[in-house]
């Protein structure tokens, strides 16, 4: 049975991308710890970070790493917080969360409830700073009805 993250890639969930490649997807976590916590998920359906083969872990981390300096520019904080556990959703991802203090990555703390209008303004902002990186262009940003 495809995981969550598999359907969201697929498109058959909704989702806020953030941006995504031929190996990589990248979206906003609905349930965040703090504004612009995103997952960057493969789209392999692989359990553990730890199987992936040396080629895909790098090129993981990579990606994670333009997507956590596009989050530095669309959301202020001193720091993007990294964080993988894997326990909830047997699907390969890192967590990147913006930071201003040690708790701000407490997995125990409340999540937010963000309004569809604030999911989407801060997955804009997101892309708008990836794509001064990347150059890639956007599509498809959103699907949520």
């Amino acid at each position: 049975m495809a995981t969550i993250f598999s359907r969201i890639i697929t498109g058959e969930m909704p989702y806020y991308k953030v941006a995504e490649n031929e190996r990589f997807f990248a979206f906003l976590d609905i349930n965040p710890l703090t504004k612009g916590h995103t997952l960057v998920v493969s789209k392999q359906e692989i359990d553990y970070i730890f199987n992936l083969n040396d080629e895909d872990t790098a090129a993981m981390h990579v990606f994670a790493k333009k997507i956590a300096r596009a989050i530095e520019q669309a959301i202020p904080c001193k720091r993007i917080g990294v964080a993988v556990i894997g326990l909830e959703v047997p699907h390969v991802h890192i967590h990147l969360i913006p930071i201003n203090k040690e708790s701000d990555m407490l997995f125990s703390n409340p999540k937010l409830k963000l309004k569809e209008s604030e999911f989407k303004e801060i997955t804009q902002n997101i892309q708008k700073a990836f794509e001064k990186l990347d150059n890639t262009p956007r599509a498809n940003a959103y699907k949520y009805s």
